[in-house]
């Protein structure tokens, strides 16, 4: 008699035979966590009827789930297209394993089983469900840290990962049981919100003011509204560091924090109630209102509309704006009858931003009319992110809350490179796998303060990242002190030339990995010949590159100098064109320079002494700036060609000439400009013929480049695309002329974005 099946065989394998189902293990990688995907994903395997468990862990978020085929794809394509606004899916990967039967789905412990990383997710500004919870929930009725998974800090307050809050900042901060409960229930929107507390568990604010400490928050909101709307400058400690806060519309409130900030005319910016509010004052197009209200926050800049007090933009016809990200800012405007304040970075001169409540109270109690503290430890330092607009498309400009750390996904295994970025607006950045892991806007690497927060940062990311450096990539100017940095790592370092990194970047950051050409304008850069380089046209891959022309070489009187005073550079090119002559031409901006100094920097070119050499675009546009009488000495950095930028007349099309030899000759373009000058012609047509002919001249030189070479991809980075008047038109017109042009976009185009493009080289190099 043949034997029964049935009698010997489990039950689930008929299930499974019958049904047809398999069981599936998923693999989501991307910036899937501290955004709310657990709940995401055990509400979406609900409402589909799926059985298994999802679960965070160091590589990303895995699920395992036994279903159907039919049924697994459909719960794939609702994981891609109904996941939580702030994630950012990578990869899903599935394959069939062994089968098991479950009965229900569930989530399951996190667990930290390797070296691998899963992305840690950005800050993220208070949603709007939070914002009515505020308002209705009785435990927290206008609790000033409210957030939710979807909502709420990360970066700033996590010390490792995985990211449970064991390992974040709100360690010490024990849920009262109505927290509990929240966070321990799958439904719930708060569930495994790590941050997750209310007015009975968690962080609180303090405020100080003559001696005195407040700590009930209707009591502290009253007094905060009272000293902004009498001119007072307060202390604020927000999500990243501490900020200083005024009332923007107040001419003595601004120049007094100017003064307090040792900030002379550098841009001021502030945060506005509501959106509308930002429009009375500047002008919005849709790009840039989507960038205000999205999650991230970013102080974006804008058109200005309507003018603030004065020493806000000290003359300048953009305005930087952003809109409330933290409870507390709503809870500040419903009752302040200010709209809009500034609201700039905590710290002073060109020292980080602030962050230790005793260090800053230390610092800014006699200097400021009030701090305002809480008592919840800010790990890891951000500022603000810069963003604006160009041609419809975002433009970083400083990159940090709410955009780090999210990757840079590479088409190359960078796993182990550290590349350590510049000397200016540095931030550094690390391999793991096939993502670029760029830091936070670390500042000028020039004082002790910006150096020891640059070493804790590299510190901080190797520990969370689990990150061990085996080759450094640096820049090849020996002084800079990330590249002495990198040398004192004990691991090999190779040299990346300054602006073949910059070029780098861009090739990077949109996936290229062939011959582009790359037009590479920026300030200051190491150059291979040992001049500083800065006007660069060159041909470029990953692994090296070719210069092709740049800018005539010029004489820098004073070195760095030279970059605080324009001026000299005016003189440089002045001397250049006419030799001494130009002395007798009652040029008016030399009426503002001591006869007797003329004459030792006039000396000092003459017989080559501390006259380094170079072909900086930036120089070049100091130069003009200067003549032209917009800024002779720069009150911060870059505040020349900024000035000469603003000057410009969006309606002139007329351009200089210039000589397209080996490299490219200014000095027609200078005698035309004396020309003008002399004739009365205005700054402003000035500065847009100026313009022109930079275009003008780097369109003839890449149509030449591709004529010889066949290239038709160009890449644009520098700090001097950060001018929209030539970032702008140069693209157009080179795509009209048939080129692919790339720009920099999710990294600064300036020195903050440079650490990428090593990263790059050094892993097209070595791997």
């Amino acid at each position: 008699m043949p034997l029964c099946l049935c009698t010997f065989a489990p039950l689930h394998f008929f299930t499974s035979l019958f049904m047809n189902q398999t069981t599936h293990d998923i693999h989501i990688c991307g910036l899937v966590q501290g955004v709310g995907f657990r709940p995401f994903i055990y509400r979406l395997a609900n409402e589909m009827g799926m059985k298994g468990w999802v679960e965070n862990r160091n590589d990303g978020v895995r699920i395992r789930v036994t279903c159907t085929e039919s049924a697994l794809r459909a719960f794939i394509e609702g994981i891609r297209n109904r996941a939580p606004e702030a994630a950012d899916i990578y990869s899903i990967d599935h394959v069939k394993g062994n089968y098991e039967s479950f009965d229900d789905f569930r989530i399951k412990k996190s667990e930290n089983l390797s070296d691998d990383i899963t992305e840690i997710s950005p800050d993220i500004a208070v949603c709007d469900a939070c914002l009515e919870d505020m308002k209705r929930q009785p435990h927290r009725i206008g609790y000033p840290f409210i957030n939710c998974t979807n909502c709420g800090p990360r970066f700033t307050i996590i010390r490792d990962l995985p990211y449970d809050r064991d390992k974040t900042t709100m360690e010490p901060f024990v849920m009262c049981d109505e927290c509990h409960a929240e966070y321990t229930s799958v439904l719930d929107r708060r569930f495994h919100a790590q941050p997750v507390a209310c007015n009975n568990c968690g962080p609180t604010y303090e405020l100080l003011e003559n001696g005195k400490r407040t700590t009930d928050l209707s009591s502290i909101i009253s007094t905060v509204c009272r000293l902004l709307e009498n001119g007072k400058i307060l202390t604020i400690k927000g999500m990243g560091g501490f900020f200083l806060a005024c009332d923007a519309t107040n001419k003595e409130a601004v120049s007094k924090l100017r003064a307090l900030k040792k900030r002379e005319g550098k841009p001021f910016a502030v945060m506005v109630a509501s959106l509308d509010t930002a429009r009375e004052f500047a002008f919005i197009n849709p790009a840039e209102e989507k960038l205000l209200l999205s999650w991230r926050r970013p102080i974006v800049l804008l058109r200005e509309r309507k003018k603030l007090a004065p020493d806000v933009n000290v003359g300048f016809d953009t305005i930087g704006i952003m809109l409330p990200y933290m409870p507390f800012h709503y809870l500040l405007f419903e009752k302040l009858k200010l709209k809009v304040i500034v609201l700039t970075s905590g710290n002073l001169s060109d020292e980080p931003i602030l962050i230790d409540n005793n260090r800053t109270i230390e610092q800014l109690n006699h200097l400021t009319d009030a701090i305002l503290i809480y008592n919840r430890e800010i790990y890891n330092r951000t500022d603000d992110s810069v963003v604006m607009v160009v041609n419809g498309v975002e433009r970083l400009i400083r990159r940090s809350r709410g955009y780090v750390p999210a990757p840079v996904r590479m088409n190359m295994f960078v796993d182990g490179i550290l590349a350590a970025g510049a000397e200016l607006v540095n931030c550094f950045c690390i391999g793991k796998g096939k993502q670029a892991f760029l830091s936070q806007h670390i500042g000028d690497l020039k004082n002790l303060e910006t150096y020891e927060f640059y070493q804790e940062s590299v510190d901080h990311f190797s520990r969370m990242f689990r990150f061990t450096p085996a080759l450094v990539a640096a820049d090849l100017h020996p002084d800079y002190l990330s590249t002495r940095f990198a040398h004192e790592l004990k691991v090999p370092v190779t040299g990346v030339q300054h602006h073949h990194a910059h070029i780098a970047s861009c090739m990077a950051e949109h996936g290229l990995d062939d011959q582009v050409i790359g037009i590479a304008f920026d300030g200051v850069g190491y150059g291979e010949d040992g001049h500083i380089w800065g006007g660069e046209f060159l041909i470029c891959s990953l692994e090296s590159y070719q210069r092709y022309t740049h800018f005539d070489y010029v004489p820098m009187p004073g070195g760095d100098r030279a970059t605080e005073e324009p001026w000299r550079m005016a003189v440089s090119y002045l001397y250049r064109t006419f030799g001494r002559a130009f002395l007798d031409m009652d040029l008016p901006f030399l009426r503002y320079v001591s006869s007797d100094v003329l004459e030792l920097v006039l000396a000092a070119i003459e017989k080559q002494i501390n006259c380094p050499l170079t072909s900086s675009a930036g120089r070049l546009f100091d130069a003009v700036s200067a003549l032209t009488g917009l800024c002779t000495v720069s009150g911060f950095h870059a505040e020349a060609p900024m000035r000469l930028e603003a000057a410009a007349d969006e309606k002139t099309k007329a351009c200089y000439e210039v000589v397209m030899d080996k490299t490219i000759h200014f000095e027609p373009m200078i005698e035309a400009i004396v020309r003008d000058l002399t004739r009365g012609i205005l700054p402003s047509i000035i500065s847009a013929k100026f313009h022109n002919t930079i275009i003008d001249s780097a369109l003839e030189t890449v149509t030449r480049m591709r004529s010889d070479t066949g290239i038709r991809k160009v890449a644009l980075s520098g700090g001097s695309f950060q001018n929209r008047y030539l970032s702008s038109r140069l693209e157009d017109h080179l795509q009209q002329k048939g080129f692919q042009v790339y720009s920099n976009h999710r990294v600064p185009a300036n020195d903050g974005g440079i650490a990428l493009g090593q990263l790059a080289v050094a892993a097209k190099r070595y791997t």
